[in-house]
C-alpha cells in the first residue's frame, strides 16, 4: 500500500504510537511520519506509506504552523503543561500590546536552546533520557527562524503590582492565544519558557496544536476513528492525499510505457519539456507516482529516486512473503 495520509493526531499519543496504530488498521508495515509531534500536541501528522516512505527525504525542512497557548506565572522541567514546576506558581498580568511587543523579539531567525527533554543527542543518546534519569543536560544553542509569531488574546483576570519591566505581577493566571509559522528545527516549547524568562515569572506551552506542515493542511486530515472505518470498507485508500499534490515545488511529468520501463528500471530518460526544472515528479497515468527524476541535460532526465519497480521484480518480491 502506496500513499501519504494525513492524520489528526490525539492528545495523549506520541508520533511513534499513532504510526503503530496505522500499521495495525491498514495492516501495512511501511509505515513512518514526516515530523514528530510531542504527546501534549495535535494536529497534522503527515504519514508516508509503502514506497512513498522515501519521499521522506524531501520534507526534512518544511515549514510548520502551530496555534497554541502560553501560560505565564511558572515553568516546568519539560517545557509544557505535562511537566514538573520549576518555580514557584505566581500570577502575571499583561495587556495584548505587552505580550505582543514581548513575541516581537522571537520573531526572525534567533539563537534558541531546545528543551531538555527533546530527543535532540548528548553522545549519542537523546536528551530526554538523560533528563528522565535527572542527569545534567547541556544542549547547545542553535539557530531557527521564526518566520510569523502573531499573539491573538490574552486571558488577563487579575492586575496588583507592577515589575521593574512593567509586567503587572499578581494572584492570578495570564495565558496567550497565538500563532506561529516556523522553520523546521524550531522547538514552540522553547520560545513559550523563554518568554516566561524573560518576564520574570516563568512560562510553559499548556497546549499545541499543528495546524500545517509543508503542503499539507488540517483540512487534509482524518482521525484514527475515520481511518478505521475507511479500512473497514475496503476504502482507506480515499483518504490518501492525491499524488499529485505531493511536493507541489516539483513539477508532474506524465510517461508514457517506453519512459516508464526504463524508469522503472533505473536507465536515463527523454521526458516531455514542460519546464526548465532541474527536478520533476514522474507519472505513469494519473495517480501512480514512479520516480522523482533530475535533468542531466536537455530533456535526459535520470531517476533520483525510483518509487515503483518494474512488474515483474514487484511480484518477484510479493511472492517472498
Amino acid at each position: 500500500m502506496n500513499g501519504v495520509l494525513i492524520i489528526d493526531k490525539p492528545a495523549g499519543l506520541t508520533s511513534h504510537d499513532v504510526v503503530n496504530r496505522v500499521r495495525r488498521i491498514l495492516q501495512e508495515r511501511s509505515v513512518g511520519h514526516l515530523g514528530t509531534l510531542d504527546p501534549l500536541a495535535t494536529g497534522v501528522l503527515p504519514l508516508v506509506m509503502g514506497n512513498l516512505t522515501r519521499l521522506a527525504q524531501f520534507y526534512t525542512t518544511s515549514e510548520k504552523t502551530y496555534e497554541g497557548t502560553i501560560r505565564f506565572g511558572f515553568a516546568t522541567d519539560t517545557y509544557d503543561a505535562e511537566g514538573e514546576p520549576t518555580s514557584p506558581a505566581q500570577a502575571v498580568s499583561v495587556s495584548l500590546d505587552q505580550v505582543r511587543q514581548l513575541a516581537s523579539r522571537f520573531q526572525g531567525t534567533i539563537e534558541q536552546t531546545p528543551p531538555p527533554f527533546s530527543a535532540k543527542k548528548i553522545q549519542g543518546v537523546p536528551a530526554y533520557k538523560l533528563a528522565r534519569k535527572h542527569a545534567e543536560v547541556v544542549l547547545k544553542p542553535v539557530q531557527v527562524e521564526i518566520k510569523e509569531f502573531e499573539i491573538l488574546r490574552v486571558d488577563d483576570r487579575r492586575v496588583d503590582d507592577r515589575s521593574s519591566d512593567g509586567f503587572r505581577v499578581g494572584s492570578a493566571g495570564c495565558i496567550a492565544a497565538f500563532r506561529a509559522r516556523v522553520a523546521s528545527g524550531t522547538y514552540i516549547r522553547s520560545v513559550a519558557h523563554d518568554m516566561g524568562q524573560q518576564i520574570g515569572c516563568g512560562a510553559h506551552l499548556e497546549s499545541l496544536r499543528r495546524t500545517a506542515v509543508g503542503e499539507f493542511s488540517l483540512a487534509d486530515a482524518h482521525t484514527l476513528e475515520e481511518l478505521t472505518t475507511a479500512s473497514k470498507a475496503d476504502h482507506a485508500e480515499d483518504l490518501f492525499i492525491h499524488p499529485r499534490k505531493l511536493l507541489p515545488q516539483f513539477p508532474s511529468v506524465t510517461a508514457n510505457e517506453e519512459m516508464t520501463a526504463r524508469i522503472r528500471t533505473g536507465r536515463p530518460v527523454n521526458l516531455p519539456e514542460l519546464s526548465p526544472a532541474r527536478v520533476v515528479k514522474v507519472f505513469a497515468g494519473q495517480r501512480e507516482l514512479i520516480a522523482i527524476a533530475t535533468r542531466v541535460a536537455g530533456t535526459l532526465f535520470h531517476a533520483k529516486i525510483v518509487l515503483a519497480a518494474e512488474p515483474a521484480r514487484q511480484l518477484a518480491n510479493n511472492n517472498k512473503d
